[in-house]
């Protein structure tokens, strides 16, 4: 997971380094329009694989090749994708989150936004792009990911695989009858805005994009990709393998 930052504070970060640190009670609250303030203990970001939830470790079989890990946070994914061999790079918005993979032992670290990714005559491209905890939703909104798609088509060798997962959030905007309440004049429903704050300290407000499987579809159709539903969970998460023609 990670989150657009400017050059203001960096929460994910600033909790990340504190908990390496010894900090371990270190804990982010997560505040956003569609649910109450959440806390997020660093502890999560430094999982082991058997505490991965299902559909992240069920993503990490799933990967082949040469493996580039976005909204990689505190490494978990990408280091064990190179206990098994792998090549991965990994990425993170957040400058603390890239320093902590350095320390962590991550071989390949950049700090930039997904955005930013290019193809340089110099690189490889990549058999496989992860995007984990909801990963997905670092595109930000719909035309976040209709770019987002675009711009990662190049990065992938022909019949390369982007995975990822996302979720439907529909179930918050149920009524008591269980019918379905949207304002059609307002945003797509799975575009969440939020602000994360850690020790007194308010990040700068950033989109999330919650995009249902229909969402997901219909967009990566329209961009090239064929779509596999690989795995979801009793919580409305998905696990989706989009792959490059």
């Amino acid at each position: 997971m990670t989150t657009p930052m400017a050059s203001t504070f960096d929460p994910i970060g600033a909790a990340l380094l504190d908990y390496v640190a010894g900090q371990t009670a270190a804990t982010i609250t997560v505040h956003s329009n569609v649910a109450e303030d959440e806390p997020l203990p660093a502890k999560y970001f430094f999982r082991t694989l058997w505490e991965m939830p299902a559909l992240e470790r069920t993503a990490l079989d799933q990967c082949r090749g040469r493996v580039l890990d976005l909204g990689a946070g505190a490494g978990a994914h990408a280091l064990e994708l190179q206990s098994r061999g792998f090549q991965v790079k990994a990425v993170d918005v957040s400058p603390g989150a890239a320093q902590v993979m350095q320390q962590r032992g991550v071989q390949e670290v950049a700090c930039h936004d997904v955005f930013e990714l290019s193809t340089r005559h110099d690189e490889a491209r990549y058999d496989t792009l992860l995007m984990l905890m909801n990963g997905l939703g670092v595109v930000g909104t719909l035309e976040g990911l209709e770019r987002f798609l675009a711009l990662a088509h190049p990065l992938l060798v022909p019949g390369g695989q982007i995975l990822a997962t996302s979720a439907d959030i529909s179930y918050l905007y149920e009524d008591e009858d269980g019918a379905l309440v949207f304002d059609l004049n307002a945003p797509y429903y799975g575009q969440v805005d939020y602000q994360m704050s850690y020790q007194e300290q308010t990040g700068p407000a950033f989109h999330w994009l919650f995009a249902d499987p229909t969402i997901v579809q219909d967009y990566a159709e329209a961009a090239g990709y064929e779509v596999e539903f690989v795995d979801e969970d009793e919580n409305q998460q998905f696990l989706v393998r989009l792959t490059r023609h």
